[in-house]
């Protein structure tokens, strides 16, 4: 049988840990058999990236930039354990968050659905799927402990720097504390506000979008004028056309509501908001191991930029395990997700119908398999399958199990 062929190459990004063991078995069992892949391969694990002093990161985002649609496996953030694990030049940064700043992005994620894995939430009955600012706030923060005695002022300069305004922050008398300043920008808010418009448009959903306005009068209300203006002037007009609806709400009212719904919307969120949101929902549809990610960059030339990834980190714990040559049963259902939709993506924007029709293939094959009763180690735990009708297997086996009904 002929293999799909691709006129386009996808960046590829490889990663750490056993997410980087299962990237290779899902390329080797699922993809390669199937597609001749063409990728733009970037090495991103931790060793490479010491290695290259973290360019190789730069790199790899700019090839998204280039080609429009790339596929990353999980990456270790380092922390001071890992400065000596792996004997790094430095705390090199969240690779995730470079490619964010790079590609002006919003992180979108969403759960997979599968029968037997029910949501804790009984009304819920879609996907409700995050919409991440992926930058400014307290994920670019100033912060400091503050003496006892002391007097904090934010002041802002002009180019000149001739200041321009300033404000006490908090007189701290006769006691320590400690003080914080963040920051966006209204380019960048308006690229977070554009990317949720035209998910929403593409994926044919409702979207909320929520602050806490009414505290933060000047900050948080920013961002609302910001979305208010951009709907108003570029996007009232084509959701009418869709049929779908743009809602502001306060954030707590927006849990509320979303604890009250059942799905089926985009979810808007500042980053912080984002980062705990896209967690709790994860969690509550049953497994961080079932969600799917991927980060839009705001059209550019009338184009997107599109990196898909799997919502979890490199599963250490278990990489240990198989390093030692114990058994491990690791959830790959996001990393072949990511797989799915870069291909699926790929196929779109290149009029691939048989790539696209392939990714679609594997996605249902990836669920068939779990709905049939056989399932990885995480989801054994939750699947409401009867006892008899469900067997849980190892890392290795659960692809392979998919790649059958493929």
């Amino acid at each position: 049988m002929s293999k799909i062929k691709m006129a386009t190459p996808i960046v590829e990004m490889d990663g750490d840990e056993m997410t980087r063991i299962i990237w290779q078995l899902i390329k080797d069992e699922l993809i390669l058999p199937h597609v001749e892949l063409k990728s733009e391969y970037y090495d991103l694990g931790l060793e490479n990236r010491n290695a290259t002093d973290d360019q190789v990161t730069v790199d790899s985002a700019k090839a998204t930039l280039k080609h429009g649609v790339a596929v990353k496996c999980a990456t270790i953030t380092p922390n001071a354990q890992r400065m000596s694990e792996y004997e790094l030049k430095e705390m090199w940064k969240s690779p995730n968050g470079t490619i964010r700043a790079i590609l002006d992005g919003t992180v979108f994620r969403a759960p997979i659905i599968v029968k037997g894995v029910e949501p804790l939430v009984p009304g819920w009955k879609k996907p409700i799927t995050i919409g991440r600012h992926a930058y400014g706030d307290m994920y670019r923060n100033v912060e400091m402990k503050v003496p006892a005695g002391s007097k904090a002022e934010l002041i802002i300069f002009d180019k000149d720097w001739n200041p321009t305004d300033k404000a006490v922050i908090h007189d701290f008398g006769g006691g320590a504390g400690i003080v914080q300043g963040i920051h966006n920008t209204d380019e960048s808010i308006a690229s977070f506000a554009r990317a949720c418009f035209e998910y929403a448009l593409t994926i044919k959903q409702d979207l909320w979008f929520a602050t806490k306005d009414t505290i933060s009068k000047t900050y948080d209300h920013h961002f609302k004028d910001i979305y208010d203006e951009i709907y108003v002037n570029e996007y009232d007009f084509k959701f009418k056309q869709a049929g779908i609806e743009y809602f502001y709400t306060l954030i707590d009212d927006a849990v509320a509501r979303v604890m009250r719904s059942e799905g089926g919307f985009i979810w808007a969120c500042k980053n912080y908001d984002g980062d705990v949101m896209s967690d709790m929902v994860a969690a509550a549809f049953g497994s961080l191991g079932m969600m799917t990610s991927v980060l839009v960059s705001p059209p550019k030339d009338g184009k997107s930029a599109y990196e898909y990834e799997a919502a979890h980190g490199t599963v250490t714990r278990h990489y240990y395990k198989h390093m030692q040559g114990e058994e491990t049963s690791t959830n790959s259902v996001a990393t072949i997700f990511a797989w799915s939709g870069g291909l699926k993506k790929r196929g779109e924007l290149d009029g691939n119908a048989e790539l696209a029709a392939f990714a679609e293939k594997l996605e249902k094959a990836t669920i068939a398999t779990i709905e049939s009763g056989v399932m990885t180690g995480d989801l054994y735990c939750i699947s409401t399958l009867p006892e008899g009708q469900k067997r849980e297997v190892n890392t290795q086996d659960f692809i392979r199990e998919i790649a059958k009904r493929l």
